[in-house]
């Protein structure tokens, strides 16, 4: 489908009004790396299913996509365990922050969803099963480029390092959960490639690209392989818009009403089913850890577009 012709015009329209706004929130302090980030930058880009791009703002500049990359490790882990998977992991909103440890002892070291770290850290632990760390950390992170067609997409081992420095909450949550057999991997291995693979560094252009298999049914429009099933897309979908934004998803669900994924690195991924893949930078994060700009940007584009998933 394609995309409204004036969409290069909007795009631009709202990366020059998220520019001007001196609301921009908070930088993510607790990884030091993350507290060097200017907050003034904002990127956007959107790309429609025959390839082409409206970008606008710092589009090209690299960040750390943070949880945006639990995204892609669900799919890759669904694509080694299938169904397996959600005998370690459930499906549900958490409603609590994204680094609690309450609802773990309440439900037994379970976690409610892939995407607060506790549930990441699980899907993460999936991948390292038979593997190396070094092995696992490498598939993940040629999964990205061949998503995204680009294989200069790195990891910044600055914040790698950063993470693994203070991630105390991070290896309490891990250890809990080996606790219950829910982590079956040496702890150190699986928090290990988890830190590596929230630090991998992307840019607005390049999310956007490595995300366009959700808006498509599954499949990759630049290359048309299929990268998992219709229904495997459509229900990674439906757990990014109940669960992308924490304890924030529901308000997240009713401004935007689109699927979407945030990061602490002030990246949001976004998808409008059957029309486009988006994404968003802005550093500066609201109370709930999610971009709070991106969000404001998001609900404007839906707005002039009607791409809502509930209708006009």
């Amino acid at each position: 489908m394609s995309l409204r012709p004036d969409l290069d015009l909007i795009v631009q329209e709202l990366a020059d009004e998220m520019r001007r706004r001196p609301d921009r929130g908070e930088v993510a302090t607790y990884i030091p790396e993350l507290a060097r980030v200017d907050p003034s930058a904002f990127g956007m880009v959107v790309i429609d299913g025959d390839g082409r791009v409206s970008a606008g703002g710092d589009s090209d500049m690299p960040f750390s996509i943070q949880s945006v990359s639990k995204v892609f490790t669900l799919t890759l882990a669904l694509g080694k365990a299938g169904d397996r998977l959600w005998r370690r992991v459930g499906r549900e909103p958490s409603g609590s922050p994204f680094n609690s440890i309450v609802q773990l002892e309440r439900e037994h070291g379970v976690p409610r969803n892939p995407f607060i770290n506790a549930g990441a850290i699980a899907v993460t632990d999936a991948i390292v099963s038979g593997h190396q760390p070094r092995e696992a950390l490498g598939e993940i992170l040629r999964f990205m480029q061949f998503l995204a067609d680009d294989d200069t997409i790195t990891i910044d081992e600055a914040v790698a390092a950063s993470e693994q420095r203070t991630g105390f909450r991070n290896a309490a949550l891990a250890n809990y959960m080996k606790s219950f057999g829910v982590i079956e991997n040496p702890v150190d291995y699986t928090l290990g490639v988890y830190f590596h693979h929230c630090a991998i560094a992307m840019s607005c252009r390049q999310l956007a690209m490595a995300g366009r298999f959700l808006a498509h049914s599954g499949v990759q429009p630049s290359t048309g392989r299929s990268v998992v099933t219709a229904e495997r897309a459509r229900r990674i979908n439906a757990i990014m818009l109940t669960c992308g934004h924490y304890d924030g998803s529901g308000d997240f669900a009713y401004r935007v009403g689109l699927p979407g994924k945030s990061g602490v690195g002030g990246g949001i991924l976004a998808v409008a089913p059957g029309k486009a893949s988006i994404a968003v930078w802005s550093p500066g994060l609201d109370a709930s850890g999610n971009s709070h700009l991106g969000r404001i940007a998001l609900e404007a584009l839906v707005k002039r577009t009607g791409w809502s998933i509930f209708g006009v």
